[in-house]
């Protein structure tokens, strides 16, 4: 990585759709035609199956984030054909993204499957709930989810498995050996500048995952 700032030459800048669409080949007509407005039986099957979503959202400026989503497979309950439900798990409480769909509704979504090359995008607008009597198909071990997202559907289409495959993302072999990374603790710690020791920082994260999942 370098420390010098980066050149950016202008010339080779796209700036305009037009411009865009004369770099790059034409979208090839079968993956237009694939792009749906409601769910179909084959992506209702995916959300089923599906234990982990991202969760785009923007706010008001334009200012975008990304969640991630983890429960067990088929967490997200299907409404119809075009809603959603997903439960808004114990987090940080930071609620970036909701606050995001307060001041701006539109969302996007991608579901994905272990094992699966394909993921599943979603996009259209959510609403966030509290309503207990919605929100009961989320309920774990006595416990209701505090909030959940209605998301209601205007385009799902399946993305097809290049970057799967490319990235091997469910290989066995990609997978990282134990302290290949530093622990959270210790990321924690630094970027904080928390006065605690590592270990001490390393057990408390060990607590939340073992204790605060829902």
């Amino acid at each position: 990585m370098s420390n010098k700032p980066l050149n950016i030459n202008e010339k080779y800048s796209i700036t305009d759709k037009i411009s865009l669409e004369n770099y790059y080949d034409p979208p090839l007509e079968i993956a237009k035609s694939i792009m749906l407005n409601s769910l179909d039986k084959y992506h209702i099957l995916y959300i089923k199956k599906s234990p982990f979503i991202c969760i785009a959202t923007t706010d008001a400026d334009g200012q975008p984030t990304i969640s991630p989503k983890g429960d067990k497979p088929g967490f997200t309950e299907i409404i119809d054909n075009n809603t959603l439900i997903i439960p808004d798990r114990i987090g940080n409480n930071k609620l970036e993204s909701l606050h995001n769909l307060v001041e701006n509704p539109k969302i996007g979504l991608i579901f994905m499957v272990p094992g699966a090359k394909e993921t599943l995008r979603i996009s259209g607008t959510a609403q966030i709930t509290t309503d207990k009597k919605l929100l009961k198909f989320g309920q774990i071990g006595g416990k209701t989810v505090k909030a959940g997202l209605i998301v209601h559907i205007t385009k799902c289409y399946f993305h097809c498995g290049k970057a799967i495959i490319r990235s091997k993302l469910w290989n066995e072999e990609s997978k990282i050996s134990k302290g290949t990374l530093p622990s959270f603790g210790k990321i924690i710690n630094e970027q904080a500048k928390l006065q605690e020791s590592v270990k001490s920082s390393d057990d408390l994260v060990t607590h939340v995952y073992k204790n605060e999942l829902y």
